[in-house]
C-alpha cells in the first residue's frame, strides 16, 4: 500500500532532508506534496535524483488530500495547521515542540518507545522529541533497561544548523569577516559565534534554565521514565552540521563497564567507535551525513562507583529531525 504524503516547510533545511530521506528509505509515496509559506510558492525542491517539486501554500493546501503530513515549520505553523490537517483524517508527525508535553500527543523515537505509537488517535499528531534529546535516549534506554538510571548530567555542544539555514549562512559570513579582519555583525545570535561559544540557547526562564535545556529534561521523562532526573547545560557552537553532548548517568547500583559497552554495542541505531587513542572516537564532522548515532569515550566515573562518562553524536538534521520523523512514519503504516 501506498500513500499521499505532505512535507510541510519543504524549503527550509531538515524539509529538504525528510524529501531526501523518505527517498532513501523507499518510503511507499503515492503522491508527494511540498508545501511552504506563501512566500516560497513556485519555489522547487527535489524528490530524490531526478523529481522536481513545485512548492505550494500550506495556506491553501486541503489536508483531506494526505494520509500522512510532517511538520518542520515551525511552533506557529503546527499549532495553526496541525490540529486541523488531524480532524480531516491527515495524521501529522511534527519537528516543533509545539505539542511534545500534550498528555494526549506521543513522543516518539522508534529505536526506544515504539508502542507508544498507538495514541495518535486520540489528536491524529504525533511530536519529534528536540534533537539533543533523541540522540541521548538511544544511548540511555538499553542502560535504563539494565541497569536502571537514577540521574543524567549532560553539556551539548549543538551544531548552528539546529538554528535554522540563516544561522548557518551567518556562521559562514561571520567565519569570513573575522579572516578579513573586517567587523562581525550578530543576527540570529545573541553573540558572534564564528571562533566562540554560546552557552545559550532559546529563551531563560526564571530559574536560569533555557527552554532547550528544559526540553532535554521533559522529554526524556516522557519518552523514557519519569523517575529519571537530567540536568542539562545547551551549548551553542561553531560547527555546521552535528550535535554532541557530554553525558555523565548514574546507576541506582553498581555496574559492569564491559556490560555497559556490550549493551551499547547492541543498541539499536547506535555505533560505538571507542578506542582510546588518538583520534579513536567520533567528531560531528565525520557523523554529518550519516544515520547513526555514534558513542565514544565510554569510561568510569572517577568520582561516583555507580557512573559512567561518554560521548555521544549526532547529525541534529538526519537522525535529530529528519530520519526520526520518517522512521515514525515507517512505525505508523504498520498500524494502518
Amino acid at each position: 500500500m501506498s500513500y499521499n504524503v505532505a512535507v510541510v516547510g519543504a524549503t527550509g533545511a531538515v524539509g529538504r532532508e525528510m524529501l531526501q530521506t523518505l527517498f532513501e528509505r523507499k518510503f511507499p509515496v503515492k503522491n508527494i506534496f511540498a508545501l511552504a509559506s506563501r512566500s516560497s510558492v513556485g519555489k522547487e525542491v527535489s524528490f530524490g535524483d531526478d523529481k522536481i517539486l513545485k512548492v505550494s501554500s500550506v495556506d491553501d493546501f486541503n489536508f483531506e488530500k494526505a494520509d500522512i503530513a510532517l511538520f518542520s515549520a515551525g511552533s506557529d505553523i503546527a499549532k495553526k495547521f496541525g490540529p486541523k490537517a488531524g480532524v480531516k483524517g491527515c495524521i501529522v508527525i511534527d519537528n516543533s515542540s509545539c505539542f511534545r508535553m500534550d498528555d494526549k500527543v506521543p513522543l516518539i523515537v522508534p529505536e526506544v518507545n515504539p508502542e507508544a505509537i498507538n495514541s495518535y488517535k486520540h489528536k491524529n499528531i504525533i511530536a519529534n522529541p528536540n534533537c539533543s534529546t533523541m540522540q541521548m535516549v538511544l544511548a540511555l534506554k538499553p542502560l535504563h533497561d539494565e541497569y536502571k538510571i537514577n540521574r543524567v548530567v549532560v553539556s551539548t555542544y549543538q551544531a548552528v544548523s539546529g538554528a535554522g539555514k540563516a544561522a548557518m549562512d551567518e556562521l559562514f559570513s561571520q567565519t569570513k569577516d573575522f579572516l578579513d579582519e573586517k567587523k562581525i555583525n550578530s543576527k540570529n545570535f545573541t553573540k558572534q559565534i564564528a571562533f566562540n561559544l554560546i552557552p545559550h540557547i532559546d529563551t531563560f526562564g526564571a530559574d536560569g534554565y533555557t527552554k532547550e535545556e528544559l526540553k532535554m529534561t521533559n522529554e526524556t521523562k516522557k519518552i523514557l521514565d519519569e523517575d529519571i532526573d537530567v540536568t542539562a547545560t545547551c551549548v551553542r557552537v561553531p560547527v555546521r552540521t552535528g550535535h554532541s553532548e557530554s553525558i555523565n548517568i548514574e546507576f541506582d547500583n553498581l555496574f559492569d563497564l564491559e556490560n555497559v559497552i556490550r549493551i551499547l554495542k547492541k543498541a539499536p541505531g547506535c555505533k560505538v567507535v571507542d578506542d582510546r587513542s588518538d583520534g579513536g572516537y567520533i567528531t560531528p564532522l565525520e557523523a554529518e551525513g550519516d544515520y547513526t548515532t555514534y558513542i565514544s569515550r565510554i569510561r568510569k566515573d572517577n568520582s561516583n562507583v555507580k557512573a559512567i562518562n561518554m560521548w555521544v553524536v549526532s547529525d541534529n538534521l538526519l537522525k535529530g529531525a529528519a530520519l526520526n520523523t520518517v522512521q515514525i512514519a515507517e512505525c505508523l503504516v504498520k498500524k494502518l
